[in-house]
């Protein structure tokens, strides 16, 4: 048995792709691709903090999503004080740019602006939308200080 896990070990790894320094850096990780007039991007590590927005100032979050399994972000709860302006999407690495590279994790970015002062939370959901009876397969949750 011992002997078989073995040489199954040892088939999987040849299998493996080689690691992205040998393949000319095609998995070299890619932005975020955040409008650039954007100061304040909000990324998955900020989960459950506090940030700190000028009142008029846009700002973006920043998470993954697999757009090409039907899973994407979506806002469902906004502070009233938060409208969202707009939204990005791309590649997370440069593989993803190759011909012929099908599926994978894309960066989704939405984008919103504080029209006045106040405190709430954001809270972003990762689901297929037409399966609004399933739970969201991630959820994502900061709190917002307009100033």
């Amino acid at each position: 048995m011992r002997s078989i896990l073995v040489a199954l070990s040892l088939a999987l790894a040849a299998c493996a792709p080689p690691p992205a320094a040998e393949q000319g850096g095609a998995h070299q990780a890619v932005p975020a691709p955040t409008p650039g007039d954007i100061a304040i991007r909000i990324t998955a590590e900020q989960a459950g903090q506090v940030v700190r927005v000028p009142v008029g100032q846009r700002f973006a979050i920043e998470l993954v999503g697999t757009p090409t399994a039907g899973y994407v972000w979506a806002p469902t709860t906004l502070p009233s004080f938060v409208t969202r302006v707009g939204e990005s999407s791309g590649p997370t690495s440069e593989a993803q740019n190759q011909p012929g590279f099908a599926g994978g994790n894309h960066w989704e970015v939405t984008v919103f602006a504080a029209t006045e002062a106040g405190a709430g939370e954001i809270r972003m959901e990762k689901r297929r939308p037409w399966e609004s009876n399933e739970p969201p397969v991630e959820t994502f949750v900061v709190t917002i200080v307009a100033r």
